[in-house]
């Protein structure tokens, strides 16, 4: 067996199964409580599914994984022949997921760093990408860990959404908050920062506000060599036009990767989110 070091992530980082299998990244699931039934991200819930019940007001709530599965998830990658890893988890602002690798990180069988990165999304996804590039090269953990830390320094994510009120009920965003964006039917725009969501801007129409979304994403990549994640949730045709429009403004563009959140990010939102993460190589 080759001696390697394994990248560890969870469901949010919503990487492309197909990048994740070519860099050898494991997705721990969060869950997804919908009713009664405890339902793992990425297999059990569709992201379709979790709007239509957001629409109808059915109850939703998500909560992180056990440090059991990550146990478990450790032991197996330790016996597949690695030989350190590195588990890349989103925002603790967010969920309990980074506590629970912590803990289970202490009884590994093989060294491992866990990371909070303080990112979610493809803002998240970019790091573990960043880290599986540094190992493949033949990089430490520790090596894995910088370029994690080094992409996370350099991305930011923003964000619209057609109301509050998501974040709000699932404590994402501060009632205050949550208010002044809904004053004068206002649409709000949103940004990740130091872990948290912040309130940026409020313009009067959904149309100024993606056109603003675009602005602020354009100045950000400005001429530099950048990737580009753009999410939605039931708003495929939102981010289809953005998408298309920036590949038309940013002259440094990588990579455009196009995709609907998963359940767990979707549940705090809301249908109609459309966000733009930025990360320059």
């Amino acid at each position: 067996m080759s001696r390697h070091v394994a990248i560890v992530t969870d469901s949010t980082a919503y990487l492309p199964p197909r990048t994740m299998e070519r860099h050898g990244i494991t997705a721990v699931p969060l869950t997804v409580v919908l009713g009664d039934q405890a339902l793992e991200e990425g297999t059990e819930i569709s992201a379709r599914s979790l709007a239509q019940a957001l629409q109808k007001r059915r109850p939703v709530t998500t909560s992180r994984p056990s440090p059991e599965t990550f146990a478990a998830t450790y032991r197996e990658i330790a016996e597949s022949g690695a030989a350190g890893i590195v588990s890349l988890h989103l925002s603790s602002e967010f969920s309990g997921t980074y506590d629970a690798a912590v803990l289970a990180a202490r009884d590994a069988p093989v060294p491992v760093r866990v990371v909070d990165t303080g990112m979610v999304a493809m803002a998240l996804g970019f790091c573990a990408l960043a880290a599986a590039e540094s190992a493949e090269a033949g990089g430490t953990v520790d090596d894995a860990v910088t370029a994690a830390e080094k992409r996370a320094a350099g991305t930011s994510a923003h964000f619209y959404v057609d109301t509050l009120d998501y974040l709000r009920r699932g404590g994402r965003i501060g009632a205050a908050q949550a208010l002044l964006g809904s004053a004068l039917a206002v649409k709000p725009l949103l940004q990740l920062h130091d872990g948290r969501i912040e309130l940026l801007e409020k313009v009067r129409t959904a149309s100024k506000a993606i056109a603003r979304l675009e602005e602020i994403v354009a100045d950000r990549a400005g001429s530099a060599q950048v990737d580009i994640a753009v999410h939605h949730l039931a708003a495929p045709e939102r981010a289809s036009a953005l998408a298309d429009r920036l590949r038309a403004r940013v002259p440094g563009l990588a990579e455009l990767h196009v995709s609907e959140v998963g359940a767990v990010i979707g549940a705090h939102t809301g249908p109609g989110l459309l966000a733009a993460v930025v990360s320059p190589r």
